[in-house]
């Protein structure tokens, strides 16, 4: 039982943040691609490897990070370097979950299929880019918009200029709230030799999340006017640009522990976004 909660608490199941930046845009794919009513059965199939997926992500990021996390205050627990768990076992276990999002995915059509390896390969190579490249975050950031294109081909919908405008601001998106979560590393980071954006931006870090966010907000207000979005559903963007501030208002001393909040606060912006499409389509 032990062993199991070790395994739990690698594939991070315990803290959820990451599902939620991973489900909530394939939430918004799904209900713009389903016209607000996905089929039950996708959505359960999307959200169970949402899961997975951030699993065998956070299993495989662990892996290639064993040889520094203990050497990091925040991630010195983790089940790798505490000896909970042994590499090879975290290797075992993330084919393990490969396997099961595989057993998922074969119950959508082709196209979804092949769209699935390209998104394993992707999750796969993020985290060992840190160690070559200041910008891991625009790998994560596309690993984690493949759930849109998926969801996209998944209902067969052909709203492709929808379904690309989703993707590269959830790209802008992840480079942004990735690099309020780099900023919480940064001096360990920078002990360690490795590389984010965080680091690349340096003291024009603030700034630049700024103006990642306004493309983002910019880009969601584009989707809103391709689906014919009323009055009331662009008030979920107004929502959107407030928790922005707010974020800004965590970071503003680039103080550790107020720039994970940041990061933590995501999650809300998924959800405000997710809301405004319910509105749009079910009222």
């Amino acid at each position: 039982m032990q062993r199991l909660a070790a395994f739990w608490q690698l594939m991070r199941a315990d803290k959820p943040i990451g599902t939620y930046l991973l489900a909530w845009p394939t939430i918004w794919a799904l209900m713009i691609a389903g016209e607000g009513e996905p089929p039950l059965r996708i959505v359960v199939i999307f959200l169970l490897g949402t899961f997975i997926m951030r699993s065998a992500g956070c299993v495989i990021n662990d892996f290639a990070d064993r040889n520094f996390d203990g050497h990091v205050r925040r991630t010195s627990q983790r089940p790798i370097p505490a000896g909970k768990i042994s590499a090879t076992e975290a290797i075992i276990g993330f084919i393990a979950l490969l396997l099961i999002a595989f057993a998922l995915v074969m119950q959508l059509n082709t196209q979804t299929v092949m769209l699935s390896f390209l998104a394993v390969g992707v999750a796969a190579l993020y985290p060992f880019c840190k160690r070559w490249t200041h910008l891991p975050q625009i790998v994560l950031g596309i690993a984690f918009s493949f759930g849109i294109l998926m969801a996209f081909t998944a209902l067969a919908s052909e709203q492709w200029l929808i379904a690309g405008s989703l993707f590269v601001a959830n790209v802008i998106w992840t480079v942004a709230y990735d690099t309020e979560y780099a900023m919480a590393d940064r001096e360990d980071d920078l002990q360690l030799g490795l590389q984010s954006t965080a680091i690349l931006f340096g003291h024009f870090d603030r700034l630049i999340i700024g103006i990642l966010q306004t493309v983002t907000l910019a880009l969601l207000a584009w989707v809103l006017y391709l689906i014919g979005a009323e009055f009331k559903v662009w008030l979920a963007l107004v929502g959107v640009f407030g928790l922005f501030a707010y974020q800004h208002w965590l970071i503003r001393e680039r103080e550790p522990g107020k720039c994970f909040r940041a990061f933590l606060h995501n999650h809300y912006i998924g959800m405000v976004f997710a809301v405004g499409l319910a509105l749009h389509y079910w009222f």
